[in-house]
Order: C-alpha cells, then sequence, then structure tokens
C-alpha cells in the first residue's frame, strides 16, 4: 500500500523529456482510441473535431450542487470549450441546438469527483480512475516521475487522464530504485544512513521541485501495506520533517504526509504539512491542532479496508484491527471541524472507485452530503483548485458524472457512474 514498485525506464529522464514522452504518449492513446468504443452522447450537431476541450450540453438530469445541497430537477448543463458556461433550470438556460448533447434523464449530475490520493505509473491507469469518476486527483508519488507526464497527458487529452497534482518521488530514508529517476540523485544512494540529513532531505525536495512537481509526498511512519514493517516505527523527526516542509514551502508548494502513529502524525501536523495521509491512530489533541492549522486529513479507508481483504495474513489482520480504529478518527475528525479529503491510495494497476471512498466516509458517520464533499469541494480546496472544480457552475470545469439515481440517498451510486464527462467530452 502506498506504492508498488515498477521497472525504471529505459532511457535517461530529463524535465524536457518528461514533456515529449508525455505529449508521444497522449499521441497513441489518441491513435488508439479510434478503435476504442463509440462515445455515449447522443450528437445533436456536427460531429466535433478533436481536441483539448469540448462543447456538451447536459440535459434532462437531477443537477446536485455539493457546495450548497441544492438539487434541481430537470436541469441543463451547457459546457463550451471545457468550460461551465450556465447550469440550471431547463426554463432558465438556452440550449444551443448546435451542441452535442448528453441525455442524462432519470439520472443524477454532479460535478467530475476528485481522488485526493492516487498512484497513477501509466496511461491504462490513468483512464480508468477517469472511467470511475475521478475527474481530478492528487498523485501520492510514483517512482520515476510518471505521475508528472500524466499530468502532462492529461492537460493534452483531458478525456484520457484525470487532472492530476503531480507529487514526484516519495521523499523516504530508502529511496530504492528512484536513485535512478534522476541523475542528481544518484549521489543519495551512497548515504550510509539513507535520505536523513538535512542537507540530503533538501536535495530529495529540490530535485522534485526542478522536475516540476506540485505537492511533496513524505513519510512519518513506515508502511502498513508490507507484512515486514511495522507501521508504528516512526522513520523520521519532527526536526527532520520540518526541514522537508520548509524546502517544499521554498518552492511554494504544500507536503502530504504518510502517518500512521499518534505521536508521527502530531509531529508531522506541527512540522506544518498540507495533509495528513492514512493517520489511523492520529489523537485528539493533533485533530485539534488539525483544526487550527486547517490541516487536512486524508485518510484512504479504502486501502485500510482493503487490507482486511487481504491474503497474507498479517496483513488481513492489520486491517481488520486499524478499520474501526480509522473510521472513528474520521467522525471525530468530522465532528471537530478537521477538513477531510478523500483519496483511494489506488497503485500497482488496481483502481478503486473513487465512489468507494465517499461510500465509506459515509459508513463513518458522515452524512451522505459531507461525505460527497470530501470529494468534491473540500478535496478541491486541499489541491487549490477552487472555483475550477467541485461544482457544476458557470466557469467551473466541465467535469461531471453521471449516476443512476439519488447519490444523497444511496452513495454506493457513485462507485459506478452512468457517464462521465472531462472537459466537455464523454468518456
Amino acid at each position: 500500500m502506498c506504492l508498488a514498485s515498477v521497472p525504471p525506464p529505459s532511457n535517461r529522464i530529463t524535465r524536457r523529456g518528461v514533456l515529449a514522452g508525455a505529449a508521444v504518449l497522449a499521441g497513441s492513446a489518441a491513435a488508439l482510441s479510434a478503435a476504442g468504443p463509440a462515445a455515449t452522447a447522443r450528437p445533436a450537431g456536427p460531429a466535433r473535431a478533436t481536441g483539448p476541450a469540448g462543447d456538451l450540453v447536459i440535459e434532462g438530469g437531477t443537477l446536485l450542487d455539493p457546495a450548497t445541497g441544492e438539487v434541481t430537477e430537470d436541469a441543463v448543463v451547457v459546457i463550451r470549450s471545457g468550460t461551465v458556461h450556465s447550469a440550471g433550470p431547463r426554463g432558465k438556460n438556452d440550449i444551443p441546438a448546435s451542441l452535442p448533447r448528453l441525455d442524462a434523464h432519470g439520472h443524477w449530475v454532479l460535478p467530475g469527483l476528485v481522488d485526493a490520493h492516487i498512484h497513477l505509473s501509466t496511461v491504462a491507469e490513468a483512464r480508468e480512475a477517469l472511467a470511475k469518476g475521478a475527474t481530478s486527483a492528487r498523485s501520492g508519488s510514483t517512482t520515476f516521475y510518471q505521475d508528472i507526464a500524466v499530468r502532462e497527458l492529461a492537460r493534452r487529452l483531458p478525456d484520457r487522464a484525470p487532472r492530476l497534482r503531480a507529487a514526484g518521488i516519495f521523499v523516504t530514508p530508502d529511496l530504492g530504485d528512484s536513485v535512478l529517476a534522476d541523475p542528481e540523485l544518484a549521489a543519495l544512494a551512497g548515504l550510509r544512513d539513507g535520505v536523513r540529513s538535512a542537507e540530503a532531505l533538501r536535495r530529495v525536495v529540490e530535485v522534485n521541485l526542478a522536475r516540476g512537481a506540485d505537492v511533496v509526498k513524505t513519510r512519518v511512519n513506515e508502511r502498513a501495506g508490507l507484512p515486514d514493517q511495522d507501521p508504528l516505527a516512526q522513520v523520521y523527526s519532527y526536526e527532520q520533517l520540518a526541514e522537508v516542509v520548509a524546502a517544499a514551502r521554498r518552492g511554494g508548494r504544500g507536503v502530504l504526509c504518510h502517518s500512521y502513529s499518534e505521536k508521527g502524525c502530531h509531529d508531522a501536523v506541527l512540522a506544518g504539512v498540507r495533509s495528513l495521509e492514512h493517520g489511523v491512530f492520529v489523537g485528539e489533541r493533533t485533530l485539534h491542532e488539525m483544526r487550527r492549522r486547517k490541516t487536512y486529513f486524508t485518510p484512504t479507508l479504502a486501502a485500510i479496508a482493503g487490507l482486511a481483504e487481504s491474503a497474507a495474513p498479517v496483513l488481513a489482520e492489520r486491517g481488520r484491527a486499524y478499520l474501526p480504529v480509522l473510521r472513528q478518527a474520521v467522525r471525530a475528525a468530522h465532528e471537530l471541524g478537521v477538513p477531510l479529503a478523500a483519496g483511494t491510495d489506488s497503485s500497482g494497476g488496481e483502481i478503486t472507485p473513487i465512489g468507494r471512498e465517499v461510500e465509506l466516509m459515509r459508513a463513518a458517520g458522515l452524512p451522505a452530503l459531507d461525505a460527497l464533499r470530501t470529494a468534491t469541494t473540500g478535496a478541491a480546496r486541499l489541491l487549490g483548485l477552487t472555483g475550477i472544480v467541485g461544482r457544476l457552475a458557470p466557469g467551473y470545469a466541465g467535469d461531471a458524472v453521471v449516476v443512476s439515481g439519488d447519490p444523497l440517498a444511496d452513495v454506493s451510486l457513485l462507485t459506478r457512474p452512468v457517464h462521465v464527462v472531462r472537459a466537455g467530452r464523454p468518456g
């Protein structure tokens, strides 16, 4: 859990090479898509030319605005050039006759969902995450900067990948194969104690920022998804975490921190991380500090629930023990007013629908609308996308999910969207 190692690419990666590679991938995806299934939208005019953003009318569905909770029946959403032009009841919106249409009668229409913790390393993973409802996402790191390439792919062909905030490589004591991700990191392989000194920590952050990372990912505890590791063992001190945070802030970036133990969570929050990931044993004193600092909590309930289903006895027992504790922590965080964000921690080719995390937020005790907000307006704030995603309102991105019924009555509907629209292009 939290990142499966993948083989390194065969050639040297540079920032220019990442962007160029993304362009090649984007072109390949476009070519392959010509042989794929037909679009589900019902065209009302001439066929659209290919391009980065589309025009679309979503009509007849029940529109839900997560920001206000307002529900509008027989709604019309008009998207032009990938941006919402208008959204509301049919009688108050002009419907351009020339635009393609998606018939949403009998369905509910919501803004595209946000997965605030996911590991996307391939085109196939990016497409699957999008197809399962995640139109925006934040990377939880990749081994060789694949997430930066996925981000660029998404900018060129938005209907092939979620809008992505990339984290680059994990700032962790043992970089493993990630020392091969950039020649500037190779010298760190010879450090006897690994990436622990202030200089080494700063160096990894600096290389990430030079590569174009939008956020920085680090850890305070070992992994829960490996049976030979102790998730309560602390690997970085408060002082070391503070070095990572300070280096990231100098580049204008925030930090997300893999965490489990109460002390580890507390040290991470005091060090100034932007969001706490997993955080199973986060204590009340830390939650109060998070509320004061507006530190986000991304509990990745789906990942912990997945541990309970593991074939490995140690992991299965760990998941069964951790899940009820994490549910209680999520409920306490919500009651205290700690901001929550939904993240699946999907990795290694196994993509969990972001709707599953919303479902587990609801099961943890959040009201349905608040659970939905963890994957819309709340997660948008965490990613710095307020005013861009999280709603279907004029000026927002033309990203939408269409589900078969009322998600406030049954949030599990979000795990199986009928349609997913990204930048005005239905998938």
